[in-house]
């Protein structure tokens, strides 16, 4: 059964930094790629940043510099660290992985709130 459980998200003044957790169980991890998206009630679901399972990455332009995703895969976790945090990132903070390049999975989320 697969997995996705993140951990990690609060509340934090602006110019702070969280560090998200998503460990994950149920599948081989070091083989997918995986996601951090985001979401509000005003917004559509956004993809936040990637990582390869090479440990390529990629980001959304306004969080490039700011937040930087890495992988342990021997710890099956993917984390998202975020710096100078803004209001604006504020959202819950999702997991998600694609498994033979249709199936979806993704994990419960974790609020992250950013006061000004």
């Amino acid at each position: 059964q697969v997995q996705l459980v993140e951990s990690g998200g609060g509340l934090v003044q602006a110019g702070g930094s969280l560090r998200l957790s998503c460990t994950t169980s149920g599948f081989s991890f070091g083989n997918y790629a995986m996601d951090w998206y985001r979401e509000t009630p005003e917004k559509e679901r956004e993809l936040v940043a990637e990582i390869t399972r090479g440990g390529s990455t990629n980001y959304l332009d306004s969080v490039k510099g700011r937040f930087t995703v890495s992988r342990d895969n021997a710890k099956a976790t993917v984390y998202l660290q975020m710096n100078s945090l803004k209001p604006e990132d504020t959202a819950v903070y999702i997991c998600h992985f694609k498994r033979f390049h249709v199936q979806d999975y993704w994990g419960q989320g974790t609020q992250v709130t950013v006061s000004s």
